[in-house]
């Protein structure tokens, strides 16, 4: 069977920078990040004829080409799911350059989304079908949906506020040493979390995302291409979606196990085409809109056992060090909040040698995209 293991790279990323406010339109920002990803890769706006980006983007691939000065574009694409489909624009991409669509693709995420509005605002759009099972009742935000997955979770598992503390301050950890991030320099103690006021219990704050303006692009195009550019390649290894049977966003009502969430599925396909397991992986950058789905997280791609994820996070297994270091950017927990495109651009300097908390020898890195909607996931190998 024919797949996509190695047969292109990422060869440039870019972003602008962080704040709760910034005063470029969505559109100027995704042109900056989109511009330095292909300053980074060395190619010619000109060059570029494959783009990808989410359905949640308020730019597009008409007004973008133009204003980059892309030539004639020959495949182009949005992937649903907020959050979810990070990792999905690079695995389209991907796919687009190896089947001969596209030679230069441009995947890119730009939001303002610490200075713009919050999605759930808008009551108009409130009550699809799905949500009348759900927003009635008090579950109007995401952070609700989740506090009832973590809920569960916690009853079930036995996990505690504690092991959700141990996720929030291994991400605070590295964005303290990364100038970018939102939170540099800004420590996070024990304290601080447990005294903190409730998002949406048993989420407090520090459980929650940041809200932050900014955007982030990268550059994929074949490997031998990729192997002529400015810095080493960094290989798109395997790559996933994962929609389970009878899935409902966040909550999984309809599910046999709401805890068996989209990464189950994502994974199997993931595992299934890759040439190393969840044991020979690196450095992880996984998706952590919200505390919880790091662990649940660490279930589906297979870390560790059905209901172990929140113990796997004992003994600083997620820090520099650990059985496996994690977001090491700081992710969105405490760099960026930008739907997970910062973790793809992480990954990328893990296995470029260039992070600011790097992994020694860092050769294979996961970077998953959403758990608890449907998503994706891609292997990236030096």
């Amino acid at each position: 069977m024919s797949t996509l293991k190695d047969a292109t790279a990422i060869a440039g990323i870019g972003q602008t920078e962080f704040a709760r406010r910034l005063g470029d339109s969505e559109k100027k920002l995704a042109c900056r990040a989109i511009l330095a990803a292909l300053d980074d890769a060395g190619i010619s706006p000109s060059e570029v004829d494959g783009f990808a980006s989410y359905t949640m983007e308020e730019t597009d691939e008409v007004e973008v080409a133009k204003s980059i000065g892309a030539g004639d574009v020959t495949f182009f694409g949005k992937v649903g799911f907020g959050g979810g489909g990070s990792c999905a624009t690079v695995a389209h991409l991907a796919a687009a350059i190896a089947t001969g669509q596209a030679n230069v693709g441009v995947a890119w995420r730009s939001r303002k989304r610490g200075s713009g509005p919050r999605p759930w605002t808008n009551t108009a759009v409130q009550l699809p079908t799905p949500a009348q099972w759900t927003r009635p009742f008090g579950l109007l935000r995401p952070a609700d949906e989740i506090g009832m997955l973590a809920r569960r979770y916690m009853h079930e598992y036995g996990a505690t506020r504690d092991h959700l503390f141990n996720v929030a301050l291994a991400c605070r950890n590295r964005a303290n040493q990364n100038p970018a991030a939102i939170m540099y320099e800004r420590p996070l103690t024990r304290d601080m979390y447990m005294t903190s006021r409730w998002i949406s219990e048993p989420l407090c704050l520090f459980d929650n995302c940041l809200e932050t303006d900014g955007a982030l692009a990268c550059v994929i195009v074949s490997a031998e291409r990729a192997r002529d550019c400015r810095h080493k390649p960094v290989y798109v290894h395997s790559a996933a979606q994962g929609l389970p049977a009878q899935h409902h966003g966040m909550v999984n009502y309809w599910n046999d196990d709401p805890l068996t969430g989209p990464a189950w599925t994502a994974a199997r396909h993931l595992w299934k085409q890759a040439d190393f397991g969840p044991q020979d992986v690196d450095v992880a950058q996984i998706y952590d809109a919200f505390t919880p789905l790091v662990p649940l997280s660490l279930e589906g791609y297979g870390f560790c056992g059905r209901g172990e994820g929140a113990a796997f996070t004992e003994g600083g297994a997620l820090e520099i060090g650990g059985r496996l270091p994690l977001n090491t950017g700081g992710g969105g927990l405490s760099e960026a909040y930008v739907h997970g495109f910062n973790l793809i651009n992480e990954g990328v300097k893990q296995l470029r040698g260039t992070s600011t908390a790097q992994v020694p020898d860092a050769a294979t890195c996961l970077v998953t995209a959403g758990e608890g909607v449907p998503t994706s996931a891609v292997l990236l190998r030096s």
